[in-house]
């Protein structure tokens, strides 16, 4: 049983390579292989590629503004903080949040 199967399995390879034909492996096989393969990946890649530099310069930028922003000034007035530019500013008086507006009425002259 097991030769009939054997020969079964022969007779559908043969078939199969009559059909398809061998493959014949030359010497510009793998470098014709890699430029059928970038030619359909152009587009991505450069894409992919912009991608990284933008990404990359992205990173750069962020680490030179931190760096920037982290470097002490040398004039007081920029390197306070807003709480402490508020604790520095005049607070108006108590009474002006109590009584903003006064009114001073005036006597009437008798007749």
């Amino acid at each position: 049983m097991h030769g009939n199967e054997n020969e079964r399995f022969d007779a559908l390879m043969a078939a199969y390579r009559s059909a398809c034909g061998s493959p014949e492996a030359s010497a510009n096989f793998m470098p014709e292989l890699w430029a059928r393969i970038e030619s359909r990946q152009s587009v991505t890649f450069s894409f992919r590629r912009m991608a990284n530099v933008f990404a990359t310069a992205s990173m750069a930028l962020s680490l030179v503004l931190g760096i920037y922003l982290a470097l002490p000034r040398s004039n007081p007035a920029v390197s306070q903080s807003y709480v402490e530019a508020l604790a520095e500013a005049s607070t108006p008086d108590a009474q002006d949040f109590v009584n903003p507006v006064s009114l001073e009425l005036a006597e009437r002259p008798n007749r």
